[in-house]
């Protein structure tokens, strides 16, 4: 059963792209069958994957279009195990090209269909707003993967994206529904952290991973390097964070099945 999750928050700078690329690097280092998606006109999570995104053959654009296939266009990280759809800013043209086109949520969805059986994981970064390019990916997503800082504001902002969720299933995607909230950036010795820490876990209880993703320069640094921070320093407490959350998603997963079966 293939897990399609997007990653998204439409505030940017909360970990969403480094997210991405190290919990695909983390899934893929316990033999899982990865694909990133890369729908973020900025392209960094193709970039810190170690692929070129001024020097793509083809992009997620292109399938979004209709111009190429998904089997077409995915390429292999250089490091990391893992499949990649990767992304540039040609993305933006394509969202202004949906935006005239007829059942322009479902363009992603259908696209993926022919490989969806390839893989266990399907990991979507999105763009840091709602737009056409994230309902694509909450219209192909099975749940959504919601990483935050812990701030104040940041809650507000949560309200947005949960609504935006709320209309997705209403309309096109009934399955979909809030796979996790990932804390990131998270600086211990801030109060602040832990109070936010304690409003979220109240409000969304298990929903919360329990897995905490530390402020790391190895974590920071590992994108300038194009690779995962598991090939950059796997010792680094950001490495350990990502394979913490893998283990959570995976028990989550043995967790469904056993219920589903």
């Amino acid at each position: 059963m293939t897990r399609i999750i997007a990653i998204a928050n439409q505030k940017g700078g909360v970990g969403k792209t480094t997210t991405c690329v190290n919990l695909a690097a983390s899934l893929a280092a316990t033999q899982r069958r990865v694909l990133l998606i890369d729908l973020d006109p900025q392209g960094n999570a193709t970039m810190g994957c170690g692929i070129n995104k001024m020097e793509l053959e083809r992009s997620t654009c292109d399938v979004l279009l209709g111009d190429a296939t998904a089997a077409d266009t995915i390429v292999s990280a250089p490091e990391g195990g893992f499949a990649v759809m990767p992304g540039n800013e040609d993305l933006t043209l394509a969202e202004v090209k949906l935006l005239q086109e007829i059942g322009r949520e479902m363009k992603l969805r259908k696209a993926l269909q022919p490989v969806v059986g390839l893989y266990d994981f399907i990991l979507i970064d999105c763009p840091p707003s709602i737009n056409m390019l994230t309902v694509n990916a909450l219209t192909a997503a099975d749940g959504v993967l919601i990483p935050m800082q812990c701030e104040y504001y940041a809650l507000e902002g949560l309200s947005a994206l949960l609504n935006t969720v709320e209309q997705v299933r209403d309309s096109v995607n009934p399955e979909l529904e809030v796979y996790g909230l990932l804390r990131t950036m998270v600086d211990p010795r801030i109060n602040l952290s832990n109070e936010v820490s304690e409003q979220l876990v109240d409000h969304f209880d298990d929903k919360v991973f329990r897995t905490v993703v530390p402020r790391n320069v190895r974590l920071a640094e590992a994108p300038s390097f194009g690779r995962p921070v598991l090939f950059h320093d796997s010792k680094s407490r950001g490495a350990l964070a990502y394979l913490a959350l893998a283990g959570e998603v995976l028990r989550r997963e043995d967790e469904r099945s056993t219920v589903h079966h």
